[in-house]
């Protein structure tokens, strides 16, 4: 099974007054956007998981950040620091975000709409890796 999940590079535009981060969503996703959240005033670290189905893209809007993911190589660290730090995080990536400074904004275009029942959530880690092993 092939994980998809890389960085993004997104552009700058400076100008006079201001500073512009266009997204070109057909350079970036490959779903259709069912959902927009973003996460502000946090405590501590998200909560570590995948999805069976989702796919994301997250982009620090403010301040910075650590995003944890495995992409089935084990557990690998990401320091992402606001407004040019993107990550795609496809399904059956494994990924939680941790370090956040005080001022972080993490906003997140999703391909599912939110599932209060948590179905399509693997939120236990020794669990994703042996269905990982099951999937190649």
């Amino acid at each position: 099974m092939m994980l998809k999940f890389r960085r993004i590079e997104l552009k700058k535009i400076e100008g006079d007054n201001f500073t512009m981060v266009p997204i070109e969503l057909k350079d970036y996703v490959d779903f259709e956007i069912k959902r927009i959240y973003f996460i502000t005033d946090i405590k501590n670290n998200t909560g570590a998981h995948c999805h069976k189905k989702e796919k994301e893209i997250f982009i620090l809007q403010r301040g910075s950040c650590v995003a944890v993911i495995d992409r089935g190589k084990g557990l690998e660290e990401f320091p992402m620091t606001g407004p040019m730090s993107a990550i795609y995080a496809g399904n059956f990536v494994w990924h939680h975000f941790k370090s956040f400074s005080a001022d972080a904004i993490l906003l997140a275009l999703s391909s599912t709409n939110y599932k209060p029942d948590r179905s399509d959530y693997i939120d236990d880690y020794e669990m994703y890796k042996k269905i990982l092993k099951i999937k190649e």
